[in-house]
């Protein structure tokens, strides 16, 4: 096919809807283009990405366990990559690597569309994990000047590591502040892979939380985990994990062809039939 192609770079990589998405899109937009899935070893990922042009593409998505060797490799970067030491969309510039990192901005995307009003009064977000996903979610709070972001994890270091993306809105706690955290939240983000299927359950006593309170979930496999449904019963407001992977996407579509594309709810749909195996 003539036209740009992209790929998007993991291991395993087979499992990943972004072929799906991105192919949507050019159909929609009627943009001659490609998107393929590109699986590559650690060891081989260096080499790959420092011969992009020469494999005939321009560009590309980023996902585990790469994001991180995607950020050294880079000859220029943007800020949303630079903070985090992570990247997930490159693309060729001149000749050289660039690349960003769209996953806070997918993050505030999905909950602007889902929940109009979820910052609430910004005084509290809990954020439950210390891994990339929780770096992004921090430093994409941050933005939205909340006035405390605060990290709970079991690793009081990994905890303070993610704090910190937030500035001086950042704050680090153990599982045991928990409860005195939710009774002042105005949102509640999992950003661990608990409740993900094939993982252990996120085990969590909502009690404490307000019921004005806002909460999401970034696991999208199921797309209604325990803990949003349990959330719903007691009447929050509560967004799933999908419509992040959806707007993270648009980013990079338009880096490579050209246009920005919108998440409609065509699109949701088609992924989530693909999700549940319709």
């Amino acid at each position: 096919m003539s036209g740009p192609k992209a790929c998007v770079i993991g291991w395993p990589v087979r499992q990943s809807r972004s072929p799906m998405i991105h192919r949507y899109w050019l159909r929609l937009y009627g943009v001659a283009g490609a998107y393929e899935l590109a699986e590559v070893p650690p060891e081989e990922f260096e080499s790959f990405v420092g011969n992009l042009a020469d494999r005939g593409f321009v560009g590309g998505n980023v996902t585990v366990p790469h994001k991180e060797a995607a950020f050294r490799a880079l000859g220029a970067s943007e800020p949303s990559a630079s903070a985090l030491e992570a990247a997930n969309t490159l693309w060729l510039q001149n000749g050289v690597l660039c690349g960003a990192n769209t996953d806070g901005f997918g993050f505030l995307a999905n909950l602007d569309a889902a929940a109009a009003g979820w910052e609430g009064r910004r005084r509290l977000a809990v954020v439950l994990g210390a891994g990339g996903a929780a770096r992004a979610v921090a430093a994409a709070l941050a933005e939205r000047d909340f006035a405390r972001v605060t990290v709970v994890n079991r690793t009081a270091s990994r905890a303070f590591e993610v704090a910190r993306l937030a500035g001086r809105a950042g704050e680090a706690y153990g599982p045991d502040d928990l409860p005195e955290l939710l009774a002042e939240a105005d949102l509640l983000v999992n950003a661990t892979s608990l409740g993900m299927t094939g993982k252990p359950p996120l085990e969590i006593e909502l009690a404490p939380l307000s019921r004005t309170a806002v909460v999401t979930d970034l696991v999208y496999a199921p797309l209604e985990t325990d803990l949003l449904a349990a959330a719903r019963a007691r009447g929050n407001v509560v967004v799933d994990g999908l419509g992040m992977l959806l707007h993270q996407a648009a980013p990079g579509f338009e880096r490579w062809f050209g246009v920005r594309p919108e998440v409609t709810d065509e699109l949701r749909r088609i992924v989530v039939d693909d999700l549940l195996g319709r």
